[in-house]
């Protein structure tokens, strides 16, 4: 798979199990035989993968991502995000997704920042 290829089935993932609430298909169209989590919410391997955003879909209707940009660096892809989740909260996070060598995704790093009511600067976070 290209640089952009990877980036695209990534997106496409990402985008199915949060914005469409489809964890399980997402799942079964582009992960590889395992799944490894490190986010400490989410249990590692398929089932806890599918069982937290079915839940999170459940409790939190309407929470969607925005991707504003993805890198590719051999064997992952790295997502800069905005999730938008119910009740006003906001978050800043990067995703980092390993794929395996069919371009599935088999392991799972995020780090999330919650978007301050205030900024020293007009950057913005995006």
């Amino acid at each position: 798979m290209t640089p952009d290829q990877k980036k695209q089935a990534v997106i496409a993932f990402y985008e199915m199990m949060f914005n469409d609430n489809r964890p399980r298909e997402a799942i079964a169209r582009y992960a590889g035989a395992e799944y490894i989590q490190h986010n400490p919410h989410v249990a590692s391997g398929k089932q806890g993968f599918i069982d937290y955003f079915d839940r999170m879909a459940a409790e939190y209707p309407g929470k969607r991502v925005e991707i504003k940009r993805a890198f590719c660096d051999g064997d992952h892809v790295i997502l800069h995000c905005h999730q938008i989740w119910p009740g006003g909260l906001e978050y800043a996070g990067i995703d980092i997704f390993r794929l395996d060598a069919q371009g599935k995704v088999v392991e799972h790093w995020d780090v999330l920042q919650e978007m301050p009511a205030h900024s020293a600067h007009d950057n913005g976070m995006f």
